[in-house]
């Protein structure tokens, strides 16, 4: 089956946390035997910070960043068996839902991939004439990344015929052990853009426990933190590249993970950083969230902090014997059960009956 999928960029991680996740799932759905037409608007500057260059398992579009480009991209959903527009692509997103399930076939499944779904449902919330609120009954699926039971409901009651949660999960091809690198080498490393539903949750479990810690060493990626006042004992390294992610997660003694507010509130949404993480065998420590045990079991897998006088006592307590055991446990339970080939497995059962549904519907 052919997919049209409307995203944020698959070629760049740039200001875009999701290109981890698009490139397993699409990658891995083409194993399955479908091909997917990825359309990306150049924007951002993502086209300049590329991580990949266009893979043999998706075509790639890149679109200006006009409306009348964006028009042309939407036009061509009428190819595709499958279209799918993504939350967040950040230029002209409302135009793009509209657009392509207006343009999609009778017969096309149609499905709306939300890629943050608290802070989309909390919008819609806000806003009861809310484009994706109107257009939501008539699409036949709403994916989510992330937020279990809860973002299900939400979504039923806003009318999505039926929301199904396929989580972030790991592609071992890419992230993997490597061996640490000096320049990265740390007590503590975090890897995330500065946004201003995460700000404060970093200033708590990674800043503070950087000031309760000072004679070690903590480590800080992503964009947007060159500014942030930071205690002594932090180095900011800025963007993280894709190709750069092993090493930044098995050169430091523990790898931290922050989930944003929404997604801390809500739960059951794990990060792509925790899969990251975990596949390259590292010590991973993280707040807490309501649904983590579907994923890892807390002291044995990963370790888990409420606050950041937690993650201080935890970074002091590990000795490099315990973080190596906790990452060599999480790296084999993800391996085992949370991999973007089993996701893949999960929503082409569900898109193929989808479409055969459509398909006799038609028929009849």
């Amino acid at each position: 089956m052919k997919i049209a999928f409307y995203g944020s960029s698959l070629l760049s991680s740039y200001w875009n946390g999701a290109a981890t996740y698009y490139r397993g799932m699409v990658g891995e759905l083409a194993r399955l035997g479908y091909r997917t037409t990825f359309f990306e608007p150049d924007a951002y500057g993502r086209q300049q910070h590329r991580d990949i260059e266009p893979p043999d398992w998706a075509d790639v579009v890149v679109y200006p960043a006009t409306i009348e480009a964006a028009r042309d991209a939407m036009a061509r959903a009428a190819e595709a068996d499958v279209v799918v527009k993504a939350s967040g692509v950040g230029v002209f997103d409302d135009e793009l839902l509209e657009g392509v399930m207006r343009a999609a076939r009778p017969d096309a499944v149609k499905i709306f991939w939300d890629v943050d779904a608290p802070a989309t449902l909390a919008e819609m919330g806000a806003a009861p004439d809310h484009p994706l609120r109107r257009i939501l009954p008539a699409l036949d699926l709403v994916f989510t990344y992330g937020g279990g039971p809860p973002v299900i409901a939400a979504y039923e009651g806003f009318g999505a015929k039926r929301c199904v949660p396929i989580y972030n999960a790991l592609d071992p091809a890419t992230h993997h052990p490597v061996p640490g690198e000096e320049r990265l080498r740390a007590d503590l490393s975090f890897l995330g853009n500065r946004l201003p539903d995460r700000e404060a949750r970093v200033e708590e479990f990674f800043l503070r426990a950087a000031a309760l810690q000072p004679e070690r060493r903590f480590l800080i990626g992503g964009n947007g933190w060159h500014d942030k006042p930071m205690p002594s004992n932090v180095r900011d390294v800025g963007h993280v590249y894709t190709r750069d992610h092993n090493g930044f997660n098995t050169s430091p003694l523990a790898v931290l993970n922050i989930a944003r507010d929404s997604m801390a509130s809500t739960g059951f949404s794990p990060a792509t950083r925790v899969f990251e993480a975990a596949g390259a065998g590292a010590c991973l420590i993280t707040d807490a969230w309501v649904g983590l045990d579907l994923f890892l079991d807390e002291n044995t897998e990963v370790l888990v902090a409420r606050d950041g006088q937690d993650v201080a006592d935890h970074v002091a307590a590990l000795t490099p014997d315990r973080a190596r055991a906790i990452g060599e446990a999480a790296r084999a339970r993800i391996v085992r059960d949370h991999t973007y080939a089993r996701r893949a497995v999960e929503a082409d059962a569900i898109i193929r009956a989808e479409a055969a549904a459509k398909r006799a519907r038609i028929v009849a």
